[in-house]
């Protein structure tokens, strides 16, 4: 079938290159603090200095195809556990400048996941790692922006969705669920209070089967409990006003 012929009349190299390149914020939970999965860029620009993991979008690829495959490449993660998770689309990121080799368009992911395993560098990254939150530091290109960015939308999510069980053994105590919580929104809450708004809210968790577990101290054994069927909390669990982090 031939072009339209407003289709055959155009000229794409009358308008200025520009590439699209994709950047990953993957977050787990280790050690009661909030990790972000960080490359050591091993190429110009910013060799040395560590970044969220991307590249450029090849022909022929989507953006989310991209970002899996940029995962594997750059982290050492198995295809396997890569095709596995669950990435959500953030924002795009287009500011002119944002990047000194050309014009680039940025198509930005995030994930939140538990167990992940030990990364390793690869493709043009020169090492990985988890890093705590609190101690990225500076970051190569505009992703510390892009870091924040994502962060704000995982602590919003754990108001108005059940995110927070996936970081949970398959069977849990509220107080293993609540340490997630501090963690992520990097504030304390009262233990009472979580528990009552936990059990209140429809489909949040389920009871377990299972004996309870002790969870240290001389109280009796906790409860276990279950990731619930909601696909959003209401009402939603909101963070105590005036504590944000």
């Amino acid at each position: 079938m031939p072009p339209a012929p407003e289709a055959a009349a155009y000229d794409p190299y009358a308008f200025p290159p520009f590439a699209v390149t994709v950047d990953l914020a993957v977050f787990t939970v280790r050690d009661a603090q909030l990790n972000v999965l960080l490359v050591e860029r091993g190429e110009d620009p910013y060799r040395g200095d560590w970044a969220l993991p991307g590249g450029f979008v090849r022909p022929g690829e989507s953006a989310g195809q991209a970002a899996r495959r940029e995962l594997a490449e750059e982290t050492g993660l198995s295809r396997g556990t890569v095709h596995g998770l669950h990435l959500e689309q953030l924002r795009t990121y287009s500011e002119p400048d944002r990047d000194p080799r050309m014009r680039v368009v940025s198509v930005a992911y995030t994930a939140l996941l538990p167990d992940l395993p030990e990364p390793r560098g690869g493709g043009d990254a020169a090492a990985a790692r988890w890093t705590p939150r609190a101690g990225t530091g500076p970051l190569a290109f505009d992703h510390d922006r892009i870091l924040a960015d994502a962060v704000d939308r995982i602590r919003a999510k754990f108001e108005y969705t059940g995110l927070a069980t996936g970081f949970c053994p398959a069977a849990f105590t509220l107080g293993e669920l609540q340490q997630v919580y501090e963690t992520v929104w990097g504030v304390p809450l009262d233990r009472p209070n979580f528990r009552r708004k936990v059990l209140a809210t429809p489909g949040f968790v389920e009871p377990a089967e299972g004996p309870p577990r002790r969870t240290g101290g001389r109280g009796k054994p906790a409860a276990l409990y279950r990731a619930g069927t909601a696909a959003v909390l209401h009402p939603p669990l909101l963070r105590p006003e005036g504590r944000h982090p």
